[in-house]
């Protein structure tokens, strides 16, 4: 991917700690292409996940007769005409909807905003509780859905709002119906903001060196190596799964850092949920930086996502 130096290092953190993330701009400016492309900087695998990946696809008919075992990450892409039942999993005998198909995997919502608004609110209890629970007049059926949600949209519906190239021709009516499609507690639910800015014609002709998927994983799998290595004992797998409780052992601020956080969350109008998912975004970029601690840099920029 050339240029885009701000989409591919949140991403990069995505990847490394299992956050949400919701890229937003204009038409063209490659916010499909860098999601598709996010495949491959995940995590390795490990033999317990690719065990539940293959189960949950046994289940579903759709695991392939030739390979024993799933070897690498789901990424999950449904259309935004999809059903909340195709989402969230059901039918007689409930079999697991996209949600659990992407489990230690993806989850990608092209054009966000698109999605039937009921469709989005199922994905609010599943992205907090991880696991989906599904009710029948006979049956009650639990399956797991510890995805990363990757989610691309417009700023409004012609796709201009904002920009310094293209002027919006939308209505401010248009474009506040629009974005309120997506609803505050789920935006709430979605660690990292991106805004992704079309690419200059100075970074597509440049011959560069630029840096490959591989070396980026390689950084991804050191962080995630780390995360397991301190919450062996804990049953969390990433950052993005900590606990109040466990935060409080492992997200220390020192004073300096309290203060950024304290302004922040009185100048930004932070929620409390909004407040933990700047802990653990600075969390895991302390760890992509190999810091034992979270330090002044890791937070301010984990705050501006």
């Amino acid at each position: 991917i050339k240029g885009q130096e701000n989409v591919k290092r949140a991403l990069e953190i995505a990847a490394a700690g299992g956050h949400n993330c919701l890229i937003i701009g204009p038409p063209g400016s490659g916010k499909t292409m860098i999601a598709k492309r996010f495949a491959g900087i995940l995590p390795d695998l490990s033999f317990e996940e690719a065990l539940d990946v293959t189960k949950i696809h046994s289940i579903s008919g759709i695991l392939d007769s030739n390979i024993g075992i799933v070897t690498s990450r789901p990424f999950r892409s449904p259309h935004n005409t999809i059903s909340a039942t195709s989402m969230i999993g059901g039918g007689k005998n409930p079999k697991p909807g996209e949600i659990s198909l992407a489990h230690n995997g993806v989850l990608f919502l092209d054009e966000f905003p698109e999605f039937n608004k009921n469709t989005l609110e199922v994905l609010r209890g599943p992205l907090e509780d991880r696991n989906v629970s599904i009710s029948r007049l006979y049956s009650k059926v639990e399956y797991p859905s510890n995805f990363i949600l990757i989610a691309s949209m417009n700023p409004c519906p012609c796709g201009y709002y904002g920009s310094k190239e293209n002027k919006c021709s939308c209505t401010k009516t248009a474009i506040d119906r629009y974005l309120n499609k997506i609803s505050g507690p789920l935006l709430d639910r979605i660690d990292l903001h991106i805004d992704v800015e079309p690419v200059k014609y100075e970074k597509l002709n440049s011959t560069q060196k630029i840096e490959s998927s591989k070396e980026i994983k390689k950084r991804v799998n050191e962080a995630r190596k780390i995360q397991n290595e301190r919450y062996k004992n804990l049953n969390v797998f990433s950052n993005s799964e900590l606990t109040p409780k466990i935060m409080e052992k492992y997200c220390v601020l020192n004073n300096e850092c309290q203060v950024i956080i304290e302004n922040a969350f009185y100048k930004l109008g932070l929620s409390a949920r909004a407040y933990s998912r700047i802990l653990k975004v600075a969390r895991t970029i302390a760890d992509l930086d190999k810091k034992e601690n979270i330090e002044k840099h890791h937070l301010l920029e984990a705050i501006q996502y």
